[in-house]
């Protein structure tokens, strides 16, 4: 998951706000249920930038007992939203976006480990001793190739080399 930045905490708060007063476990609740468990503000960053928006008078925590207490705008808030809110992209939308791209990259990437897992135990089933070792040896070249790219220190090209021997003779 993504971890809320400072930005979108503030913007989140705001915009839930605006629909309804809310205490801090309402606003976080309601921000990770509208992305899919995406945005995940914290209690560390949620009731801090609260006290931070009320210093600012853009909110005011309702009178009441108990501990959650909800907070409303204030006239200030609401002028300020009008002001700024079309400008402004809920943080629950932005991050349930990049949660779905993310998860296509993973899909895909994970779909071509499964089909790399299923050839190598074919090879391990059925292929001679000659080619199970040049399966392990082209494996672990594609695990060091694979944590080059992360290191970002892989040769020219695109990290493939191309006359590496794999066992294969004309």
């Amino acid at each position: 998951g993504s971890r809320a930045r400072r930005g979108d905490v503030r913007t989140g708060i705001l915009m839930l706000l605006a629909e309804e007063p809310r205490s801090g476990y309402e606003i976080i609740r309601e921000g990770r249920e509208r992305s899919g468990g995406a945005w995940r503000p914290s209690p560390g960053s949620i009731y801090p930038m609260l006290q931070q928006l009320e210093d600012e008078g853009l909110i005011v925590q309702q009178e009441g007992e108990g501990r959650r207490r909800p907070y409303k705008l204030t006239e200030e808030g609401i002028d300020h939203l009008e002001e700024h809110g079309a400008d402004l992209t809920p943080p629950w939308e932005a991050a349930a976006d990049a949660y779905a791209d993310d998860r296509s990259r993973y899909e895909e990437i994970g779909s071509l480990a499964a089909q790399l897992g299923a050839a190598a135990f074919q090879v391990a089933q059925a292929g001679t001793p000659e080619q199970v070792d040049r399966a392990k040896r082209l494996l672990a070249e594609s695990k060091r190739g694979l944590y080059r790219i992360l290191a970002e220190d892989e040769p020219e090209g695109d990290g493939l080399d191309d006359t590496a021997d794999t066992g294969d003779r004309d």
